[in-house]
């Protein structure tokens, strides 16, 4: 079974591509498993966020990066945003921001 994974936009993949080494390398090891084996490899890797939106939790050295992504056109998943998070403290407002994202895909 393979998945493809795409970024949403240039922005999104632009950003994703600017983060931290640790961080970013761990990101790119879990999207090689999800392009092997599909998105549900539950933690520490990925977790269901809401109905249809997903996160990828990278750690590194520098801290943990959370990247949401979505199912869409079948067996392809699409990488809606990316962005490096030092703490919880505003994670119901992104998860909200992503899920109009969703909504909108």
């Amino acid at each position: 079974m393979n998945f493809k994974v795409v970024f949403l936009n240039k922005k999104v993949e632009k950003e994703t591509l600017n983060f931290p080494k640790g961080i970013l390398a761990n990101f790119i090891h879990i999207v090689e498993m999800i392009e092997e084996f599909g998105s549900d490899l539950g933690m520490p890797y990925t977790s269901k966020v809401e109905k249809d939106l997903f996160e990828i939790r990278s750690k590194g050295s520098e801290g943990i990066g959370r990247s949401f992504f979505l199912y869409s056109k079948g067996k392809e998943n699409r990488n809606t945003t990316f962005f490096y998070q030092e703490n919880t403290k505003n994670s119901s407002k992104r998860n909200k921001n992503c899920q109009k994202t969703v909504e909108g895909v």
